[in-house]
C-alpha cells in the first residue's frame, strides 16, 4: 500500500467524529504497519517465550478503541496516541495477570533512549504504577511519557496531539524523566 498523507487520515477522523463509524474502520488500516511496529517494539522487549504477538497486540486495541469509540480522535497522530495507551493497558493487564500467582516474577521492560533511563530494565507493572502516580501529580507529564515512550511519537508530533508546543513538550519530557528516574530508582 502506499504512503498516504496524514491529512487523509485526519480527515477520516474527522468523517468519524460527525457520526460515520465506517471511517474509523477506514482510518486504521492506514495506520496498520505503524501499529504493527510500535506492537512490535513494546513486545520484543519481553520475556522469552511471551505468547502475545505483535498482530494479536494491534487486533486487541482496535477491538477496545471501537469499545470505547466516543472519544474524539482528532488527527493521526492521537490515534497512534489512543492505541498506545490501551496497548499499555493491555500489556499491563496480561503482567499483572501473569504475576498474579508469582512473586516478583513478570514481564520486565528495558526503557532506552525513548525515555533515557537506560540504568536498568523495570517492571512494566512498576513503571505503569509509576506513570499512574505521575498523572496525579501532573497529568499532562505523564501523557508526554506515554505519546514518546509508549507510542514513539517525536516531540513535534506529540506536541501536535497534545496541541502543545514543543518547546513545553520538551520541558515537561525532561521534568517527567528525572521524576521517573527519581521515583523508579526509590522503587528498586
Amino acid at each position: 500500500m502506499s504512503q498516504l498523507p496524514p491529512n487523509t487520515v485526519t480527515e477520516l477522523l474527522a468523517t468519524f467524529r460527525a457520526g460515520d463509524e465506517q471511517a474509523l474502520k477506514a482510518a486504521v488500516p492506514l495506520v496498520y504497519d505503524e501499529l504493527r511496529r510500535l506492537a512490535h517494539h513494546y513486545l520484543r522487549n519481553e520475556r522469552p517465550g511471551h505468547t502475545l504477538q505483535s498482530t494479536a497486540l494491534v487486533n486487541e486495541a482496535y477491538l477496545r478503541l471501537e469499545k470505547q469509540a466516543a472519544a474524539p480522535i482528532q488527527n493521526r497522530g492521537h490515534l497512534l496516541a489512543i492505541c498506545a495507551q490501551l496497548m499499555r493497558q493491555i500489556l499491563v493487564e496480561y503482567a499483572r495477570a501473569r504475576n498474579a500467582g508469582k512473586r516478583d516474577g513478570g514481564v520486565r521492560l528495558e526503557l532506552d533512549d525513548a525515555l533515557a533511563l537506560k540504568t536498568r530494565s523495570m517492571d512494566l507493572v512498576a513503571l505503569d504504577d509509576a506513570l499512574n502516580e505521575l498523572a496525579k501529580l501532573n497529568p499532562q507529564q505523564s501523557r508526554i511519557v506515554e505519546l514518546r515512550f509508549f507510542a514513539g511519537l517525536s516531540i513535534e508530533e506529540t506536541a501536535q496531539a497534545m496541541d502543545l508546543s514543543p518547546t513545553t513538550v520538551k520541558k515537561y519530557w525532561g521534568m517527567a524523566r528525572l521524576w521517573l528516574h527519581h521515583h523508579m530508582g526509590k522503587a528498586a
